[in-house]
């Protein structure tokens, strides 16, 4: 298949999650969509955590179920079987084709506090542990990205910026200052060289919290600077928006000056023109 153009969506959720569509759906609807590769990356299990994810049992029928699509669907799509991990995530990270790396959840004194959720939320977030604060939960958030590779070998930086989610409609913090700038530079230092890739992820625009992905503009920029590689994905949670903003997201890395994207293959990860 014409790697040009090629479409790939590497950052999928299902059933075995917080999706709402079956691994063997989503794979239907990115061959309908004329999709060459998908990856699934299930949430990582989190011990701390209520939210929905994988227990180790059910990581176990995610991996079986994704290597039965990857035989049934053979010559008619490429299918990885991947993770997202949560960075305090304390499983094997062994028998995965690729690894995404995400921060959701931040260290508060002896709390594991949950921060990817409402705009209420996020503020309650921030009155209780960064006493009203928000440029104090920035930095706090950006340090610990920063640890991000101590935790494993990943190949991708999950939504760099995730606390920017509301930043379309609430200012929790300044990105404009020079003082979150910096944080945001330190970070991406931090990873440099240990995580080769970064996502344009779409998916608060599918669920209607942004305008434009993750990163912004100024991040795409400073990570082209330092060498960092792109992909583009959806963050999919619903199969209508596997393919959501794809366009939109090689514009702006074109307007960033990136001139490929990378996209995964039996072989490994491989740079593809834009």
């Amino acid at each position: 298949m014409k790697k040009e153009n090629y479409l790939q969506n590497l950052h999928t959720h299902t059933t075995y999650c917080d999706g709402i569509d079956t691994p063997e759906q989503m794979v239907l609807a990115a061959i309908k969509k004329g999709f060459g590769g998908i990856g699934f990356s299930g949430h990582s299990y989190m011990y701390y955590s209520n939210y929905v994810q994988m227990t180790p049992e059910k990581t176990e029928k995610y991996k079986s179920e994704i290597a039965l699509l990857k035989q049934k669907h053979q010559g008619k799509i490429d299918i990885f079987c991947g993770l997202e991990f949560d960075m305090y995530s304390e499983i094997d990270l062994s028998g995965y084709d690729y690894l995404i790396g995400s921060v959701h959840y931040l260290k508060c004194g002896n709390e594991m506090v949950g921060f990817d959720r409402s705009a209420e939320a996020v503020r309650s977030v921030i009155d209780t542990y960064f006493d009203g604060d928000g440029m104090r939960y920035a930095k706090a958030y950006y340090e610990t990205l920063a640890q991000l590779p101590n935790y494993g070998r990943f190949d991708i930086v999950g939504h760099f910026d995730i606390i920017c989610k509301h930043s379309d409609s609430v200012k929790f913090f300044d990105e404009a200052s020079n003082e979150y700038k910096n944080w945001v530079l330190e970070a991406a230092d931090a990873l440099r060289g240990k995580i080769p890739l970064f996502e344009v992820n779409t998916g608060a625009i599918a669920r209607g919290y942004r305008i434009t992905p993750y990163p912004t503009m100024y991040i795409m920029k400073e990570l082209k600077n330092m060498e960092f590689g792109a992909c583009i994905t959806s963050d999919c949670h619903d199969a209508k928006y596997l393919d959501c903003g794809f366009y939109e997201s090689a514009e702006l890395l074109r307007a960033c000056g990136f001139r490929e994207k990378y996209i995964l293959t039996e072989q490994g990860f491989i740079a593809v023109p834009l």
